[in-house]
């Protein structure tokens, strides 16, 4: 291969990525930002959410949370073959959520984005010092 070959060679390679990127960072702008909500008020949050929890080992569960307007709530995982349940309070601290639970303690934030699609990120550390996050939408 010629200096002129590879020079011209690797213009192309180095356009083609520098082309790629541009085109990923629209493709994800396109989706939109998400913004915090700030909740004032916990009744706010009542109903039902439905979502997946991350826990460690890279393990997912479906699980549903029933949030009532007093801030309690009943949380509800179909793990395999098996059901887990639990329960706790939630209370709002400067727009966020702080959850206590029978098994761990943790926060959540609401997120919307453009289209208003709203979104509840937790991340919690279970009595045992394991941290689990989830991600949850409402169902009403």
């Amino acid at each position: 291969m010629t200096p002129s070959t590879h020079r011209l060679l690797s213009s192309v390679l180095a356009v083609s990525v520098i082309v790629g990127f541009g085109v990923s960072l629209i493709g994800c702008a396109s989706i939109g930002p998400v913004s915090p909500v700030a909740v004032s008020d916990v009744k706010s949050l009542s109903g039902r959410w439905e979502g997946t929890v991350y826990l460690p080992g890279s393990e997912r569960d479906d699980i549903t949370l029933t949030i009532r307007d007093d801030g309690s709530y009943d949380v509800l995982s179909k793990r395999g073959l098996g059901v887990s349940s639990g329960r706790g309070q939630i209370v709002i601290s400067d727009g966020r959520l702080i959850i206590e639970g029978e098994r761990g303690r943790g926060v959540g934030t609401v997120l919307r984005n453009r289209a208003g699609d709203v979104v509840m990120k937790v991340d919690m550390t279970l009595s045992d010092n394991r941290n689990l996050s989830a991600e949850l939408w409402r169902t009403r």
